[in-house]
């Protein structure tokens, strides 16, 4: 890299940093381009001699974030050969060996996650998935022999419900363990009566006769 890219590419990153600070702040429909460059400590110029556009700015922020969550991913647990490896009676499409990484990552980032579905249009869902998809689902509706045009269904099927609980959480602050929010996704996905063992023993008003989700 030379030393102009090396300041192109530091300048980039300030002002990533400068609009993911923001949107913690506020939606992203509220932020201008002055506001930027001040946190970012740049002239106006500067920035539309990276970006013609705010969403072109928060398109490489994502995929920022995607990077670094590709690293952090990579370097916490060998999940594809877990899953080449594992008989199909114990393969599922989300377990507590994938989740763990995943919402360890998003605790750690929870003010850009909060943005993030504050702003689903603008942030790109199809990018804070994609290792999801590319290391974890795909390889296992492979392995089931799931025609490939189907992919997409399920997929949509699983991400959206783990949306829906991540945002959830997020709105709780992240206040609840991260074992409790793998338990739960874990149990919506593939109903067992495990997960009321697990957290029975941090409340006192779970009934032992009471049936799992999804359960008759």
């Amino acid at each position: 890299m030379t030393k102009s890219e090396s300041k192109y590419f530091r300048t980039a990153l300030c002002m990533d940093e400068a609009l993911i600070s923001l949107l913690k702040e506020k939606d992203l429909e509220y932020i201008t381009v002055k506001e930027i460059c001040q946190r970012a400590g740049v002239n106006r110029s500067t920035f539309y001699l990276h970006y013609e556009t705010i969403a072109d700015l928060v398109s490489e922020a994502v995929e920022m974030v995607n990077q670094r969550f590709s690293a952090y991913f990579a370097e916490t647990q060998d999940i594809s050969g877990e899953i080449g490896r594992a008989d199909l009676p114990d393969l599922v499409l989300i377990r507590r060996e994938y989740l763990y990484p995943y919402l360890r990552f998003v605790s750690e980032h929870k003010d850009l996650y909060r943005a993030a579905f504050r702003n689903p249009s603008q942030m790109r869902a199809d990018l804070k998935y994609s290792q999801l998809k590319e290391h974890i689902l795909e390889p296992i509706l492979r392995r089931f022999g799931v025609p490939e045009p189907c992919w997409k269904y399920c997929i949509a099927y699983y991400i959206e419900g783990v949306a829906a609980v991540l945002r959830e959480w997020l709105a709780a602050d992240c206040h609840d363990p991260i074992e409790m929010i793998a338990d739960v996704i874990e149990e919506c996905v593939h109903p067992t009566e495990g997960i009321r063992e697990k957290r029975q023993g941090d409340t006192d008003d779970v009934s032992t006769t009471e049936t799992a989700p999804g359960t008759m």
